[in-house]
């Protein structure tokens, strides 16, 4: 006999309630590795959000902002920094700010987090022109390519305005880019005119991971962003940081994109809290990935393939067991 269409759904929506009541049940008893994007804030951070002290950050008046972007900035030895909404936005607001007029072009790896997960913005929003070089097993790039890729005078080519690297790096299993190489496209760079951006999503667990200061890494980039909404905890936001003169002209363009928050001072107060109770316990997260790695192996056939890792436990499994 034909089986009524609204029994069917009956049918459908019972078992769909079942499974959603047998996942709640087990909920308590996961750990979620899809990300270190779905961290939650930590008690002290909603307390901080709380207190917070508050005022008009478009007009600069905010001053647990002010606090958080001074702190960052002297952290990395620059002058100045902005807090925006993402990373994803303070990737596009740092290219566009090295890239002032028509015709520039940035370099930057081909497995990028810039070119692979953010829709192709620098593009499609800042009207840059983007040229990939071949991203090495480590994150780092060939640098005899990239100066291949910076281009010459002429007419007909755009203008190189800036080389983007990336560290940790994403899509390379979150490897730890070494200072050497820092270094030497810094100085590449200088012998051609052309600025360095840092994607530096997780630049703390690169931090924790070298045992430098936050300042030696800085110290090669002429701008970085970082991310406060991933292993730090808080629940939103990140900043870019460079000289007064590049920070002013990002404030502009954040405006521009939509990204002037008022009383944003409560996500300032996670991300100070982030500074001072995550940060240090970086490295219970990369023995945490490490040990999860190992054992996954000494209970399996899987293969430990690379042993350095930062703090993405799905990044670990996904890109270090074979």
């Amino acid at each position: 006999p034909r089986l009524d269409t609204s029994c069917c759904f009956i049918f459908i929506m019972h078992a769909l309630n079942k499974m959603s009541l047998n996942l709640m049940r087990q909920a308590d008893h996961a750990v979620d590795f899809r990300s270190d994007t779905v961290t939650k804030p930590m008690p002290e951070m909603r307390q901080a959000m709380f207190e917070a002290e508050v005022g008009d950050d478009v007009m600069s008046e905010d001053p647990t902002i002010n606090k958080l972007q001074e702190r960052v900035a002297t952290m990395f030895g620059k002058e100045a920094a902005l807090l925006v909404p993402s990373g994803t936005m303070a990737n596009l607001i740092s290219v566009m700010s090295h890239c002032q007029g028509r015709a520039e072009e940035v370099i930057l790896g081909d497995e990028s987090h810039i070119i692979l997960y953010e829709q192709g913005s620098l593009a499609t929003i800042g009207g840059v022109h983007t040229r990939t070089v071949k991203n090495l097993a480590d994150g780092s790039l060939d640098l005899r390519e990239v100066e291949a890729k910076i281009r010459k005078q002429d007419d007909h080519f755009p203008t190189t305005r800036v080389i983007c690297i990336e560290n940790t790096h994403n899509n390379k299993g979150g490897k730890v880019v070494p200072l050497s190489f820092m270094k030497e496209v810094r100085e590449l760079a200088d012998k051609h005119g052309v600025q360095i951006h840092l994607d530096g999503a997780r630049v703390m667990n690169a931090v924790c991971a070298l045992q430098v200061d936050p300042e030696e890494l800085g110290q090669y980039c002429h701008s970085i962003s970082m991310c406060f909404s991933k292993g730090l905890a808080a629940p939103v936001g990140s900043v870019v940081i460079g000289s007064h003169d590049f920070i002013y002209r990002a404030r502009r363009i954040r405006k521009g994109l939509g990204g002037g928050m008022r009383q944003a001072g409560v996500l300032a107060a996670c991300a100070l809290v982030a500074l001072d109770k995550s940060v240090p316990r970086l490295q219970e997260d990369h023995d945490n990935a490490k040990q999860l790695a190992q054992g996954s192996v000494a209970k399996s056939s899987l293969r430990l393939v690379e042993p350095q890792l930062h703090n993405d436990p799905f990044t670990l499994c996904a890109h270090t067991l074979n």
